[in-house]
């Protein structure tokens, strides 16, 4: 079975990650949404509601799970037996900083990293401009998925 895990800290989900997962559904057999938890951070939506918003946008999906986890990715990966790390590219700058990683993760382990680029049509989204425009009371309509868009 070809299981990939993408993690991230989807706060919150963007059209972005969406697009991300929408088109490796034809490479893998199963996806894990892994939403990693790093008591360091400061989050705007919470661990539930983050999980809340992926599972509506994926409920429908059978390939699709969502998980939470603390620690390495690698180590959540031999977890849950999943041979490949999935990554999004949104520019240069993605990928150098996904490149440092993933040799890292292949140092340590046997886990392959996958990168898809991201549509260009959602290129420019980051959940941390999402995060912008919401504290600013902006329109994210065009940047979230409809399940985020509930809160």
């Amino acid at each position: 079975m070809r299981r990939a895990v993408f993690p991230g800290s989807f706060d919150p989900i963007t059209l972005g990650h969406y697009d991300i997962i929408e088109r490796s559904l034809t490479l893998f057999d199963e996806i894990i949404l892994a939403i990693g938890v790093n008591s360091e951070k400061k989050y705007m939506f919470s661990l539930d509601e983050r999980k809340h918003f992926i599972e509506e946008a994926f409920k429908n999906e059978p390939k699709i799970k969502v998980m939470t986890y603390r620690g390495l990715t690698v180590e959540f990966c031999k977890k849950q037996n999943a041979n490949f790390i999935l990554r999004g590219l949104r520019n240069p700058g993605d990928f150098e900083f996904e490149k440092a990683i993933a040799h890292t993760n292949r140092q340590m382990s046997d886990i392959e990293t996958v990168f898809l680029l991201t549509s260009s049509g959602k290129s420019y989204i980051s959940s941390s401009i999402v995060r912008d425009v919401i504290r600013n009371g902006g329109d994210v309509s065009k940047l979230v998925p409809e399940t985020v868009l509930v809160k």
